[in-house]
């Protein structure tokens, strides 16, 4: 028996590269329309840049035109003769930040707490130098034990801290209640 041999007698063999060709053809067309994407953000992305320099430098500007104005207040205001106006400004500052804890909502919190026979007397919040509000307040009940639950609560609750009482007064001829005065953490939620 005799075995068949192919022989290819031509030139140049067949070749199937059409597919591989148009293949080839449509990704270098995505890879090219990638590219000018890729340019275009870059160049978009380049013209942003450059306006946000631009506003920076602007801010930049705007800071160093307002330091020097500063510069020349603090001068002004350091000079002798305007010592005693730069006093009353501190005072006055001073007395601005005492008055601005608001009675409506510190009369508020304190209702929430005080039982309904505790009956407050006086009170008057204070401002520390690390500007905490302290309650220097007077308080007045037939007997003890509601003071005590209010002071329970006072020191329970998120709005006040540590309870100090200074004095305790029993009742007198002109007073029939039991007077107590006391100092109390505040800390008013803005």
């Amino acid at each position: 028996m005799q075995a068949r041999i192919p022989i290819n007698l031509a030139s140049e063999p067949f070749r199937r590269d059409r597919a591989m060709l148009v293949a080839s053809a449509v990704l270098a067309v995505a890879l090219a329309i990638g590219l000018v994407g890729q340019i275009y953000l870059i160049l978009q992305e380049s013209n942003r840049a450059e306006e946000t320099r631009a506003a920076v430098e602007k801010t930049d500007q705007t800071v160093r035109k307002l330091t020097t104005e500063q510069a020349k207040v603090d001068l002004v205001l350091r000079q002798a003769q305007n010592s005693e106006v730069l006093d009353r400004n501190i005072f006055l500052n001073t007395l601005i930040s005492r008055k601005s804890v608001s009675w409506t909502q510190l009369f508020a919190d304190l209702e929430k707490v005080m039982p309904g026979s505790v009956r407050l007397v006086s009170v008057r919040p204070q401002i520390t130098p690390s500007n905490q509000v302290v309650l220097d307040m007077t308080v007045g009940a037939m007997t003890g034990e509601p003071v005590v639950d209010m002071l329970m609560r006072l020191e329970g609750s998120s709005l006040f801290g540590a309870t100090t009482i200074t004095t305790l007064l029993p009742p007198s001829q002109n007073e029939t209640l039991y007077r107590y005065r006391l100092s109390v953490n505040y800390a008013p939620k803005p």
